[in-house]
């Protein structure tokens, strides 16, 4: 059952402000339609003793401990940069003016 039109796709090629020639569009045609079929199918699927999840595979915290180490040496640092200013580095200015 073919669910999206032609137009529909036109449709939302202009929203996108996509170009797309015949051959695109009728090809986004059947493959969008293949999609709603696919989640027809899954519709059927009989669900209510599964619980909801947000992942489909358990997650946990990835981050490392904060932990204070010692810190670098500011003239090591600073010795290689191409322009700096006592104990900064000095960067080209990027924006002008602001408002």
């Amino acid at each position: 059952m073919e669910r999206i039109s032609r137009e529909e796709v036109e449709h939302v090629a202009w929203l996108a402000r996509l170009a797309l020639d015949e051959n695109e569009k009728e090809r986004l045609r059947h493959e969008l339609n293949r999609i709603l079929e696919a989640f027809t199918e899954l519709q059927q699927l009989d669900t209510e003793d599964v619980e909801p999840t947000s992942h489909a595979v358990p997650m946990s915290n990835v981050f490392r401990d904060d932990v204070v180490g010692e810190s670098l040496d500011r003239d090591d640092v600073l010795a290689n940069a191409p322009d700096r200013t006592d104990t900064c580095f000095r960067v080209p200015l990027i924006i002008e003016e602001l408002f």
